[in-house]
């Protein structure tokens, strides 16, 4: 069996040998004459292609820049901090723990779903010695939970309006804050879920750590998509690039800087009921597509501070292609609206921006790999260096969300080796997907919150 450390040294090794792969490959890295895409250093681009042509094949180059502050981000916190830490342990003893309550937003449409992971969640937290908890379920329609001194329902009138006419999710969220609402006190905590999140002991040990602490007021961790039973591989193992994510960008922002540089996700949110409330949900249409970003982005911008919860949390990806396209495309749309929030102050969503508008341009990022053997354009070394180490990370991200979301022990060696070598064949889908949402993220109706099914269905057998 081997240690965390070691585990950790393995995945090092393994990044750096895909990023000198690529760069030697790409031409980032001359090792031969002529690599598979450096540009002719002969040619004069301004007389090959004309001025016109020139400029914008040096423009299309330099976009490929947009994401180099997230892609820098996850590199560093993927090698800096340990990328397989050992279980959580506990800190103190739960009993001293303030008051949490584990608040689960759904809109009622699978209440069996619900009914199940509110058991199962409740069972968890037990198992770890809470005791000063409650689960709350916040929907738009009755789910019928049974009656339990540990759980509350809580439906939210159809007649409900927030101030500002904030809809979908942020409205339930700020319908449980109002004052004949909320049962709690500013010094209790909230966890945020999903209606498909589980939670593990690690998890629970993670947050109880976490609020026991106190320093900070916001806090998320790890959420992976491939436990038990995966019902769409192909989603499951686009997914995987998420994973990464959450353990490098989204660790390193808030173990570092304590910020949401480049936003949260909407779920394994823990948050102090005092700082919830000034923030508020109550942000207009603007901040309703993406609420957890726009809210994010307003507490950073009031000075509140963040960190990194260890253990990970559960979820299922999207079970079906026209889900997981609708799921991409509404978080453009909602981040797109974050970004041009005139709420939101510009200093603190410059990485946001970039991040998004890196997302937006991948159709012309993209294009980059067939113009650059069509029409090659001398470049400095560092630029060819840094497009390439851009594209290694990307493809090495997709790698690890496999390896820190599927285990040998559970697969067996074969089929963990070959989830690993499909996450690479997945790579040219996932681009395909994303691009489709990005065009109708750019023509659709914007306003719009698409609510995707995870009740588990029949699997998909890929």
């Amino acid at each position: 069996m081997l240690s965390s450390k070691t585990k950790h040294y393995l995945h090092c090794l393994l990044f750096f040998t895909v990023i000198v792969i690529v760069e030697i490959f790409a031409g980032g890295i001359k090792v031969l004459e002529g690599g598979a895409f450096v540009p002719a250093t002969e040619i004069n681009p301004w007389v090959q292609y004309g001025i016109l042509g020139a400029s914008l094949l040096y423009l299309l180059r330099l976009m490929t820049f947009l994401p180099l502050p997230q892609v820098l981000f996850n590199f560093v916190g993927l090698t800096f901090y340990n990328a397989f830490p050992d279980k959580v342990v506990l800190k103190g003893s739960p009993l001293l723990a303030p008051f949490i309550c584990i608040r689960v937003v759904t809109r009622g449409d699978f209440p069996q779903l619900v009914k199940n992971n509110v058991n199962r969640n409740m069972n968890k937290c037990l198992d770890a010695g809470m005791e000063n908890f409650l689960i709350e379920v916040v929907s738009d329609k009755p789910i019928g939970l049974d009656e339990h001194r540990r759980i509350r329902e809580v439906v939210v009138p159809s007649s409900y309006r927030t101030k500002s006419g904030a809809l979908f999710k942020a409205r339930a969220l700020q319908y449980c804050l109002e004052d004949k609402v909320n049962i709690l006190s500013d010094n209790d905590w909230v966890v945020h879920l999903d209606e498909e999140t589980l939670l593990t002991e690690n998890s629970v040990k993670g947050i109880l750590n976490f609020v026991m602490e106190g320093k900070h007021q916001f806090g998320q961790g790890l959420i992976t998509y491939a436990n038990e039973e995966v019902v769409n591989w192909l989603t499951t193992l686009a997914d995987s690039f998420r994973v990464t994510d959450d353990m490098g960008k989204l660790r390193l922002q808030f173990l570092m800087f304590h910020k949401p540089l480049f936003s949260w996700k909407g779920s394994f949110v823990v948050t102090q009921v005092g700082a919830e409330k000034d923030v508020s949900f109550d942000n207009g249409l603007d901040g309703s597509v993406a609420e957890d970003c726009f809210f994010a982005m307003q507490a950073y911008s009031k000075g509140y501070s963040f960190n990194f919860i260890e253990g990970e949390m559960w979820e299922k990806s999207p079970f079906t292609l026209w889900d997981f396209v609708q799921q991409r495309k509404r978080w453009m749309q909602g981040i797109l609206l974050v970004v041009h929030s005139k709420s939101i102050p510009f200093k603190n969503k410059i990485f946001l921006g970039c991040s998004c508008y890196s997302w937006l341009t991948l159709p012309l990022s993209i294009s980059n790999v067939l113009l650059a053997s069509k029409f090659p354009i001398p470049c400095p070394p560092a630029i060819d260096f840094l497009v390439a180490f851009i594209g290694a990370v990307n493809i090495y991200m997709f790698i690890f969300g496999v390896i820190k979301s599927f285990t040998v022990y559970r697969f067996g060696l074969s089929r963990f080796l070959l989830c690993v070598v499909a996450a690479v064949i997945v790579i040219p889908f996932n681009l395909i997907i994303e691009n489709i949402a990005i065009i109708w993220c750019i023509l659709g109706k914007k306003h719009k919150f698409y609510v995707v099914n995870k009740s588990v269905g029949p699997a998909i057998t890929v």
